[in-house]
């Protein structure tokens, strides 16, 4: 697996944002989770965000995704300032652009693995056949099992299915085998990166397993709020030859 994109190239910026700041006040406490954070996002990179609890890694990822508003600084997605929108355009624009993994799977328990990812196509715009995106996970033999019948992974999987039956152009994902053993882990990040090879998502994973930057094209470190490090992999690595 080769870097698709090389530094300097003119390939399409998804996300670009500046000074994003996200200050949270409790009482007379203020707790700064991002300090004027600037990055940049290109289309169909894979991007690990490294860094320990608190150092702003979910904060920047549920703004990106539209779930949480910045306290200052500027975010544009594409051709659009998602900075300048009211609950309702960020609304829409989840919907229409953006799917979540989570490190809990948070399915509905009656109903099969189908069913859960077949949800989501009633609400999309342009979705794919809830069983085509089963399929692109591996479970096309599990479809009419319940999450009860479904191991930890596959229930991840169902997840990952749920998210990407929309199409989404980005797929954000907050531990995604947290919950998991290596072995399911692995499984789980390889259907990430199917993902990303077939639909060209932009995927962007959070992780405290150091070991999954390998997959990257990019590998992000955080710190204190802010990107204390950016490294390129010249050479991916492939999920199967990955242990923790």
């Amino acid at each position: 697996m080769t870097l698709v994109r090389q530094a300097g190239s003119e390939a399409e910026k998804v996300f670009v944002a500046r000074g994003l700041t996200k200050v949270y006040t409790s009482g007379e406490v203020e707790v700064h989770a991002l300090r004027g954070v600037d990055l940049d996002i290109y289309s169909g990179e894979v991007v690990v965000l490294l860094g320990p609890s608190g150092s702003g890694k979910s904060t920047l990822l549920n703004i990106i995704g539209g779930l949480d508003q910045p306290t200052a600084g500027r975010l544009f997605f594409k051709d659009q300032e998602l900075t300048g929108l009211d609950d309702r355009g960020l609304t829409q624009y989840r919907r229409r652009h953006v799917g979540f993994v989570f490190q809990f799977y948070n399915l509905i328990p009656s109903l099969t693995a189908y069913e859960n990812v077949a949800l989501v196509t009633e609400i999309a715009d342009d979705p794919m056949p809830a069983a085509d995106a089963l399929t692109m996970v591996g479970l096309q033999d599990r479809m009419g099992h319940f999450p009860a019948q479904l191991s930890g992974g596959e229930q991840q999987r169902v997840a990952i299915a749920r998210a990407i039956v929309k199409q989404p152009e980005v797929l954000l994902c907050d531990e995604p085998t947290g919950a998991l053993d290596s072995k399911t882990g692995v499984v789980v990040i390889d259907a990430l990166l199917r993902t990303n090879e077939l639909l060209g998502t932009t995927t962007l994973v959070i992780t405290h397993n150091a070991t999954i930057q390998n997959v990257a094209h990019r590998v992000l470190s955080f710190a204190n709020g802010q990107i204390s490090a950016e490294r390129l992999n010249e050479t991916r690595r492939p999920a199967a030859e990955l242990a923790w």
